[in-house]
């Protein structure tokens, strides 16, 4: 368990997938939390079966960032920041790639985890409290098709190995959790524009991947730990995914 007696956390991407199971779960588990995201219906409805505090904000947005992040502060300390907002935005080859695609990738993956990491970190110093990262093991190893979903998880596992060490000697953990193959309602939906057939191709014959809730579990372990304990990274995949381009699917 943390040492410090507050259990506030933010979430981040709090409306489906990851960081709706990371709100369920933390939830449960007795902390207070603060779950951000665009959809104010689906934060509605999990503020509902939770107790989370919904605050609609875009972490794309200097403004909407801003003012979430002074609803939440005016509240009280923060123990624990959870960046589970992200996405991936279409499979195109490099020559052929959208640039508004990379560029959205960028803002979401990148510069959204950024501005409100930088926004909060003040009061998690205060609180001896914890920067967490949902990167992707797509930030571990390059894939034909995903040069730019893959560049914004490297980009954000970067900042956080080197926030790491920027922040040596003061009293925040900086975690980084990447992903292999997790299968949720929206991410593939998202990625291929809504093509179902091709979100379902993603996970066929690929027994038990990852669920959202797998992942929330390990967020919590590594929040549960003493303060003086930083889970520098953990890659956590399905038994049956070795890496990216070595999947048992069966026939």
């Amino acid at each position: 368990m943390t040492n410090d007696v507050t259990r506030t956390a933010v979430v981040t991407g709090a409306s489906s997938g990851i960081g709706a199971a990371t709100v369920r779960t933390l939830t449960a588990e007795g902390w207070t939390v603060f779950a951000l995201a665009r959809r104010e219906g689906k934060l509605a409805a999990l503020a509902e079966e939770t107790g989370c505090t919904p605050v609609v904000a875009d972490i794309t947005d200097e403004e909407s960032t801003s003012a979430a992040v002074e609803t939440i502060l005016a509240a009280g300390p923060v123990k624990a920041l959870v960046n589970c907002a992200g996405g991936a935005i279409g499979k195109d080859p490099v020559a052929t790639a959208n640039l508004d695609d990379w560029r959205a990738m960028y803002e979401l993956n990148v510069l959204g985890t950024l501005r409100i990491t930088q926004k909060l970190l003040p009061a998690l110093k205060e609180s001896a409290g914890t920067v967490l990262v949902i990167s992707s093991t797509a930030g571990i190893e390059p894939y034909e098709g995903g040069a730019g979903y893959c560049a914004s998880k490297f980009a954000e596992k970067v900042m956080a190995r080197v926030l790491r060490l920027e922040l040596i000697g003061e009293p925040v953990r900086v975690v980084d959790i990447a992903p292999g193959m997790v299968q949720t309602d929206e991410f593939s939906i998202k990625r291929f524009h809504g093509d179902a057939a091709k979100a379902a191709a993603v996970y066929a014959g690929v027994p038990d991947p990852l669920k959202a809730e797998d992942v929330a579990e390990c967020v919590r372990w590594a929040l549960d730990q003493p303060d003086t304990v930083d889970v520098d990274n953990i890659v956590v995949r399905p038994r049956a995914e070795g890496s990216y381009t070595k999947v048992h699917r069966e026939s």
